[in-house]
């Protein structure tokens, strides 16, 4: 059985932990999965671009599973390679060093293994 890669279980973890935040809070979780659907619904901006910014948040805020989850995205959505390293350079240029630090490891792993296809079902989509 192959082992499950960090970026699986990262987006395992936080799938999981939406779960129990859902089960005692149920309206709370149903109105932010309503509202953040709706942020990332086809619109003026492409589900890409949305996800594209998703990765420079989550870059300039250190945030490692926004990072994950918004590299997924885009991927999933027809995102080069190119183009997620410029939406985090974007935020190296706000962030620094700091965001430039996440731009040059975590992302780097995560688009790595989303373009690759390791470890993920293509068929299998992702909900906030």
């Amino acid at each position: 059985m192959e082992q499950e890669s960090v970026m699986q279980e990262a987006l395992q973890q936080y799938k999981e932990g939406i779960g129990i935040f859902e089960r005692h809070l149920p309206e709370v979780a149903r109105q932010y999965r309503r509202f953040t659907e709706a942020c990332f619904a086809e619109g003026d901006l492409s589900v890409k671009n949305k996800h594209l910014i998703g990765v420079a948040l989550g870059v300039m805020t250190n945030d490692e599973y926004c990072i994950i989850y918004h590299t997924k995205g885009s991927v999933d959505h027809g995102a080069t390679e190119k183009e997620v390293l410029e939406a985090a350079a974007v935020a190296g240029a706000f962030g620094g060093g700091m965001a430039m630090s996440q731009a040059v490891t975590m992302l780097q792993e995560a688009l790595k293994e989303f373009q690759n296809g390791h470890g993920t079902d293509p068929g299998q989509s992702m909900k906030h």
